[in-house]
């Protein structure tokens, strides 16, 4: 299922903005000759987002999954302008049966070191994802997923445990997805950066020519590339990574690249709408601004030495109570974010408001009286000291404003008194999942446009959190509505598992966001990558 035109069409017109990519009139300097005919010419991205790895089976983030779309091939993929997952390096792919899904490759396929691209490729890499399970891969994704049978060199069938799985093409087409030459990875564990672009197992529209992490990334159009995407709209990239947005904003000013990606500041984006050498694009968004909550090492958490799961849900539900999300919107994103009531934002299909009407004041505002009550209940006493971490780089500079807001909120509740604290991500990413942090933001980018990628990656076993988070009711519902065919009777399923994650608050929602990139009126395809899918691809990009 994918989000319908009339819910994509909310999004853009009421959603804030998740992505900023904008782009100068004026080429880069040092860069590419500009050109209008299509492969001429090379542009220049910039970000000030991070690579944590570019190991398909340890990362599970957009700054990593952003450079892996344009160098790893995928079975499936969405065609630019759209969400719906079709061949890529796949002749054909279809449920051949309620729990087989039989993929066959195109003819001819190679890796970039010229080594061939077979079904032994495709099982090595999907199986590899699930045995590595690394706590920040994208296993989580393939939960649904009994095995994968290279049936001869260009037929493969992934057998599913639950029949009807209205989400596994997408998945193939997500961050489980990329295909990876067996014969440079290990099987078992994950491989270092300089050693995948010294083996050149690349497949997609470019291949790395050069590369220095979280710096500048040089990509070269491959030639050999036989999917869907086709032959890029420019002649190569380069990607530059940003310690700080002002000077990303100053680049982009100044002409020195030719696109901006994630991630500017809302005070940033106001002012480069007026700035007229620039242009403003918008498109449909999936962001989800959150809070996680440890169930392990949070206020009177499994492990804690006061612990209560009674006192710790109080917790929980007395900060819902009190933050103030209209605040955070307004205040800190100037109304390009708007606040999340749901760990499905709303516009997608299925999407409901339960933390509305269930904490606050039943109309979105906070409620000091319900916060207090909540601490009386379950025998709390006041106040409770909140250790919260917080990513200044991932989510952009303005996560420092919005924490301190978030901060002032709980503490002049007189309910808390918070420690707050920050780590760049590449750190975060990790220390997050080694217990490090009892309260912490995260932020999410969907991989395809569903509500289940809301669900099933944050609150089934095993799930990407890795907050010792579980349910066997809320698992039971994910499950249920993954394999519901009936699309009414699945919005309702939806709505239920939606409404037992928000009792639990094994999250927090705060704001949900759109996608926005601003560029000049000499650089085209700014708007094929702003789709449902929520993929940048830098080869529909061009001068």
């Amino acid at each position: 299922m994918t989000m319908n035109k009339k819910a994509l069409q909310s999004v853009i017109a009421l959603a804030g903005v998740s992505a900023f990519a904008l782009t100068a009139c004026t080429g880069p300097s040092g860069g590419g000759t500009s050109t209008d005919t299509p492969g001429g010419g090379t542009i220049t991205y910039g970000t000030t987002d991070k690579v944590v790895t570019l190991d398909p089976a340890g990362s599970y983030d957009a700054g990593s999954f952003m450079v892996m779309n344009q160098i790893y091939p995928f079975l499936l993929n969405a065609k630019p302008g759209t969400a719906d997952s079709s061949p890529d390096i796949a002749e054909s792919a279809s449920f051949t049966s309620p729990t087989e899904y039989t993929v066959k490759l195109k003819s001819g396929l190679k890796f970039a070191n010229g080594h061939a691209l077979t079904t032994s490729d495709v099982k090595f890499s999907i199986d590899r994802v699930i045995k590595i399970a690394d706590p920040n891969g994208p296993a989580s994704l393939l939960g649904n997923l009994e095995k994968v049978e290279a049936k001869d060199d260009s037929t493969v069938v992934f057998t599913l445990k639950a029949a009807n799985d209205q989400v596994f093409p997408g998945v193939l087409a997500a961050n489980s997805g990329p295909i990876i030459d067996e014969e440079v990875f290990p099987a078992d564990k994950l491989l270092g950066d300089d050693e995948i672009v010294k083996g050149r197992p690349f497949a997609g529209q470019y291949t790395i020519e050069s590369y220095k992490k979280n710096e500048l990334v040089s990509l070269k159009v491959n030639p050999d590339y036989k999917g869907l995407l086709g032959k890029p709209a420019n002649g190569g990239a380069t990607i530059k990574y940003y310690a700080d947005s002002n000077n990303l904003k100053l680049d982009i000013q100044q002409g020195n690249i030719d696109v901006a990606g994630r991630s500017l500041t809302a005070t940033d984006a106001a002012d480069l709408e007026k700035d007229s050498k620039v242009k403003v694009h918008k498109g449909p968004g999936g962001e989800l601004r959150y809070i996680v909550f440890n169930f392990d090492t949070m206020p009177f958490g499994a492990k804690a030495a006061d612990a209560d799961p009674k006192k710790a849900l109080a917790v929980r539900q007395a900060m819902a109570n009190v933050v103030d999300r209209e605040a955070i919107a307004t205040q800190v994103y100037k109304g390009t974010y708007l606040p999340a009531y749901s760990v499905v934002p709303d516009g997608f299909v299925g999407a409901i408001k339960p933390l509305k009407e269930m904490y606050g004041d039943g109309n979105g505002k906070p409620s000091l009286d319900k916060a207090k009550k909540a601490f009386a209940d379950a025998g709390v006493k006041a106040p409770v000291n909140i250790k919260l971490q917080y990513n200044p780089d991932h989510y952009g500079k303005s996560s420092g404003d919005e924490y301190a807001l978030i901060k002032e909120q709980l503490d002049k509740s007189g309910l808390f008194t918070v420690e707050l604290q920050s780590t760049e991500w590449v750190t975060y990413a990790k220390a997050r999942t080694a217990d490090a942090y009892p309260v912490y933001q995260l932020g999410w980018f969907p991989d395809y446009s569903d509500a289940d990628n809301y669900l099933t990656p944050f609150f089934v076993p095993g799930n990407f959190l890795k907050n010792h988070y579980e349910n066997p009711t809320v698992t039971d519902l994910i499950k249920k509505q993954l394999t519901t065919v009936d699309k009414a009777e699945r919005e309702k399923v939806l709505g239920d598992a939606q409404t037992a994650v928000a009792k639990d608050l094994s999250t927090l929602p705060l704001l949900q966001g759109a996608q926005l990139m601003v560029g000049g009126t000499d650089i085209k395809g700014i708007e094929k990558t702003l789709d449902a899918s929520f993929k940048t691809r830098l080869g529909v990009i061009s001068k």
